[in-house]
């Protein structure tokens, strides 16, 4: 049986550090069996065949959209390949296409306060990228973001306005999983530079939820 396939393209905004980022995410699905190619920039969107992944991860910040390029991403995606990522190099990457952002469930807009100590609110607890954990203390941008209210929200959390006083309580989604046609769709906003990937919640959930969307298609590594 051949491995599950995954695809990593990066890039960038050089303060999400991408290089050194995406080694770790190809590291972290390699040992679960997975194959991956992992590319810098953004051609293999209209140069690869996309369907041919069972898990694509943007990795990539404020890039520039190929029209072509997104479209069959989002063919490829409705297909039923997964699509998973974390903070901007999913969640702000192609600040100019809405057609990317409709399929993502969600948008970047700001981070009061920049780094700052805040916290999770696990919500789903029954789902399988977050079954079993609780609420944690997180210290990073705290993502505020315009997200589509049918996103299936997995963890949130709550503004103080101690940055932003317009914004106090301000109840907003953290972690997510989507639809979109027939391929699944995994987000979630931690995940700043790369030491943060190895803290242990922000880690498993990513991990988790990438083998999530992988099974779109039927995940089919080792664990």
């Amino acid at each position: 049986m051949s491995p599950t396939k995954a695809l990593i393209f990066w890039g960038g905004w050089e303060g999400h550090e991408p290089r050194a980022t995406s080694t770790i995410v190809a590291d972290m699905l390699r040992s679960e069996g997975m194959a991956v190619t992992s590319t810098e920039g953004t051609d293999v969107l209209v140069s690869d065949d996309l369907n041919a992944y069972d898990l694509i991860v943007p990795m990539v910040t404020q890039v520039p959209s190929d029209t072509h390029g997104i479209e069959r991403l989002r063919q490829a995606i409705a297909s039923g390949t997964g699509l998973g990522g974390f903070h901007g190099g999913m969640g702000d990457a192609f600040r100019d296409s809405p057609d990317y952002q409709f399929m993502v469930g969600g948008q970047w807009v700001a981070h009061p306060g920049n780094i700052i100590d805040y916290h999770v609110d696990i919500v789903r607890a029954d789902h399988p990228i977050t079954e079993g954990m609780h609420g944690f203390d997180y210290r990073s941008e705290q993502y505020f973001m315009h997200v589509d209210p049918g996103n299936e929200v997995l963890a949130t959390t709550t503004f103080t306005g101690e940055h932003a006083s317009e914004i106090a309580g301000t109840l907003m989604p953290v972690v997510w999983t989507r639809t979109f046609g027939a391929g699944r769709v995994f987000y979630s906003s931690l995940g700043h530079v790369a030491e943060e990937l190895v803290r242990p919640e922000m880690r498993e959930i990513l991990r988790r939820g990438l083998i999530w969307a992988a099974k779109s298609k039927t995940y089919r590594g080792t664990k």
